[in-house]
């Protein structure tokens, strides 16, 4: 396993990160076994948030349980739309969430804190004021935006630069080897595909950790079906993955993580992830597994190097040698 350094958290920080927005750990279930696996492979960042269901909750039983809270880092988002989805971006939901956040996980803190949307209509000064608050209060350590766009995060940082205050140090976006045909989620953006090549060196050249959700564009690189089988993607993928990923160039930027797999020997989720990490120096997949086989496969892609030649082969730029 590969980390990194985010600044503000004073653990390294696993590449390769436990996702929960899905079963077993949105359903409240007990996981103690499940996530002690995951970090006795390495993986020692676990993502959640307030809307993932009973996954907070599953969390803290966990850490709890095991012992395990200076082991990890621990990220949950907050000031999601509610479910009429009327914007809750402001000090008072933050705040809320957060109460109920560290309450459901059991700590005094998390080490990551993500406002889960963005408000535009809200002064990116006002929220950067309030996440300092918090910050100094010892609540949280480092902060940024999840579904945030770039010029947010950089208008929030511009602030924070003005004012002697601590700037966003992570933003969590769609970003994979696919390119998303449209938004799925609303807000943010993602900074797939060689158009976004631009915001993802803005990020590395201000020291911005990516923590990419949908690094397997919700199983389209998962290995379990080929890329010539369209039928065989539309019955395992779910309906936002069908909507969001599943075009002609996907299939084909999937046939050529197929290939560079078989001339690699290792597996198509493992290149996809690999991509990733690789393409993005400052990056994190975030990804959900039932089992800790599973895991072991993707936890491999963060020792794994392409070359900025087989990076470009990927995105369909050059051919494979």
């Amino acid at each position: 396993m590969k980390y990194i350094d985010i600044a503000h958290v004073n653990k390294r920080v696993s590449r390769i990160v436990c996702g929960t927005a899905a079963a077993p750990y949105n359903t409240g279930a007990d996981c103690n076994e499940l996530l002690s696996g995951m970090l006795a492979l390495g993986v020692n960042v676990f993502d959640t948030a307030r809307v993932y269901g009973g996954a907070e909750r599953a969390l803290g039983r966990w850490i709890s349980g095991c012992g395990v809270r200076e082991d990890i880092v621990l990220i949950t988002k907050c000031c999601h739309p509610d479910i009429f989805g009327r914007r809750r971006v402001n000090a008072r939901a933050m705040r809320a969430d957060l109460k109920r956040s560290l309450s459901l996980l059991n700590t005094g803190y998390v080490d990551i804190f993500l406002l889960h949307r963005d408000d535009p209509s809200v002064p990116a000064g006002e929220l950067v004021e309030e996440l300092n608050a918090l910050h100094a209060e010892g609540r949280i350590g480092a902060f940024g935006g999840s579904n945030w766009t770039y010029a947010r995060v950089a208008e929030a940082n511009e602030y924070a630069y003005a004012h002697g205050l601590v700037p966003f140090a992570v933003s969590s976006p769609d970003f994979s080897l696919a390119v998303r045909a449209r938004d799925i989620w609303g807000g943010g953006e993602s900074i797939s595909g060689t158009d976004m090549a631009r915001v993802r060196r803005g990020y590395a050249e201000n020291g911005i950790a990516v923590l990419a959700y949908s690094a397997l564009a919700r199983g389209l690189f998962s290995g379990k079906f080929s890329s010539g089988s369209e039928r065989a993607a539309r019955a395992a993928l779910d309906k936002y993955a069908v909507k969001g990923y599943l075009t002609q160039d996907n299939l084909a930027r999937l046939a050529r993580c197929e290939k560079l797999a078989r001339m690699k020997g290792v597996t198509v989720a493992q290149i996809a992830l690999a991509y990733v990490l690789c393409a993005q120096p400052l990056s994190m997949a975030a990804v959900s597994c039932s089992r800790i086989a599973r895991m072991e496969e993707n936890a491999l892609a963060a020792d794994m190097e392409l070359s900025a030649e087989e990076i470009s082969y990927l995105e369909g730029g050059i051919a494979a040698q």
